[in-house]
């Protein structure tokens, strides 16, 4: 006969204090990769087929755009200040 399929217990803290993973420097660098990125699409739309806007700086500004701010500015976290006396002198 089979075996009952046990369930799996989430490993996720149950506690009433949840935060946004992402903070105001998150969200300022996906602006900031947004706008490149409509840059980017604004330089595409230049009429010459020959110039140097849509063909090499806009597939540029794109790349950067998708593949460096926007990635960065999802996985961005300020490190934490660590408390305690960590080098200084400790007073009595």
């Amino acid at each position: 006969m089979a075996r009952p399929v046990k369930k799996k217990r989430s490993k996720r803290k149950q506690s009433g204090d949840r935060t946004l993973p992402l903070t105001n420097v998150n969200y300022v660098m996906l602006l900031i990769g947004v706008g490149v990125i409509i840059i980017g699409y604004l330089f595409m739309l230049e009429g010459s087929v020959d110039g140097v806007m849509p063909i090499v700086i806009a597939p540029i500004l794109l790349v950067i755009g998708y593949c460096i701010i926007i990635p960065f500015a999802l996985l961005y976290r300020k490190k934490e200040e660590v408390s305690g006396n960590t080098g200084s002198a400790s007073q009595s």
